[in-house]
């Protein structure tokens, strides 16, 4: 279940023996980053029952017989060991050191025992990689930091990586993405014990906002796993980030690696822990990001130069990923970095071209109809011919007619950039991450 959810999932056993859902262990390695440690250390380990926060009582555990060092080379001692996991309800790994190294087998043991018997396991950034490797995330929906999601889809390839989400919670195991997700999961932690009051207090005594709407897509950039260097799909990938400003779609690709469709996803997913598909559409919303950010260029003339067949593509794209509209977005990236002159801070600056986004106008505010309710992006049946009134840019490289999917095309790439001749007779359906589960459009 992703962080966007309202309901939560059930933990199905209960908790046997001494343990108590209100004792939080926090389970520490030597090498960890000093700042994921904290996280849980500050939610849970600080009375602030005078704000409203009902009390944790926090033990923090050693995961190994070694001096824990962090990573500015502060030494820790840690009050208590792995004996103490029998005591807790929760139990959260805030970091491993290093993700290409195997966590200690003793530390894996103690974490299946204290799962088995009922305790909430929970793991912050690189600390998914502890979880995975104890086998907790096995056919299980799981994220981490963006950086490191390709990696952990690659070696434990049954666990279903999901890297666009701040974080995960599957009732009885949690993960989150890097560094700040931490603590939008420990919040909803607090927020599922005990409510949104006592969440939203605790949120104000540490000054962060009780729920970041969103993911990590903002985050992400056009980094590749180490690994893909030396495949020969890294030169289609080479290919594919030099040209995006063409329209071709993943069947391009594969022809250009001499593999089939099939073939190229699995192979693809397999390199890079994301689906070929959504890996070019995320490509071409980050390359729309940097020309917004960069140039003059009108939000049409952005789409066809990064290979999307309308502005409308473009602007549900940029909207899911991104949050935002791409005028809008515009304007607040020069509001906070102003080119000359005073910047247009108001808000009214801002109302003014979400409303033109929402008529499909871009910057020049070309009229696009919208009923009220409906999605920046229009929706439509599965096979369905799209059409969009209004002027739309052509990009020097396509072939298509303005607007539109040709009656018949899959809807997985109706939105992506394709090539006439190259439509399949796959069914439709919403491209997915490699195991990832469905999740409804809306």
């Amino acid at each position: 279940m992703s962080q966007d959810s309202t309901t939560v999932p059930e933990t199905s056993r209960k908790l046997s023996g001494r343990r108590r859902r209100e004792i939080v262990a926090v389970l520490l390695f030597s090498g960890g980053p000093i700042f994921e440690s904290s996280i849980p250390l500050s939610v849970f380990g600080i009375d602030r029952q005078d704000a409203g926060v009902p009390r944790y009582r926090l033990l923090v555990c050693a995961g190994e017989d070694v001096p824990l060092r962090t990573t500015g080379g502060l030494e820790l001692t840690a009050p208590y060991g792995l004996e103490a996991l029998s005591r807790a309800g929760t139990v959260v790994v805030p970091a491993w050191r290093s993700i290409t190294q195997p966590p200690p087998a003793a530390a894996l043991d103690a974490l299946r025992r204290a799962h088995e018997e009922g305790a909430r396991i929970v793991g912050l950034c690189t600390g998914a990689f502890v979880l995975a490797a104890a086998g907790l995330l096995d056919g299980r929906p799981a994220t981490t930091h963006w950086m490191y999601a390709p990696t952990l889809a690659k070696r434990y390839p049954s666990v279903h990586v999901d890297p666009r989400e701040l974080f995960v919670d599957d009732g009885d195991v949690l993960t989150s993405a890097g560094t700040a997700a931490g603590i939008d999961l420990c919040l909803h932690i607090v927020r599922t014990d005990h409510g949104a009051d006592a969440a939203g207090a605790l949120a104000r005594r540490l000054v962060v906002p009780p729920r970041r709407s969103g993911g990590q897509e903002r985050y992400l950039d056009r980094s590749l796993p180490e690994e893909i260097g030396a495949d020969p799909l890294a030169e289609v990938v080479a290919w594919a980030l030099e040209h995006l400003h063409e329209q071709f779609d993943v069947e391009a690709l594969a022809a250009r690696a001499y593999m089939s469709r099939r073939t190229f996803d699995r192979r693809f997913r397999s390199l890079t822990g994301s689906a070929p598909l959504q890996w070019l559409i995320t490509q071409r919303v980050l390359q729309a990001q940097r020309l917004l950010e960069t140039s003059d260029y009108s939000v049409d003339e952005v789409a066809g130069r990064c290979g999307f067949r309308s502005p409308v593509a473009l602007r549900g794209h940029f909207r899911r990923q991104l949050g935002s509209s791409p005028a809008a977005y515009r304007a607040a990236y020069r509001a906070r970095r102003p080119q000359g002159g005073a910047p247009d801070r108001g808000p009214d600056r801002l109302d003014r071209l979400e409303r033109a986004e929402r008529l499909g106008g871009g910057d020049r505010g070309e009229a696009l109809e919208q009923r009220p309710g409906e999605h920046a992006m229009p929706l439509r049946r599965p096979g369905a011919p799209v059409t969009h009134a209004g002027h739309h840019h052509h990009s020097p490289h396509s072939s298509h007619p303005p607007g539109g999917t040709e009656p018949g095309k899959p809807e997985s790439d109706a939105y992506a950039p394709r090539l006439p001749e190259q439509a399949t007779g796959r069914a439709p359906g919403r491209p997915t991450l490699p195991g990832q589960r469905e999740r409804p459009v809306g």
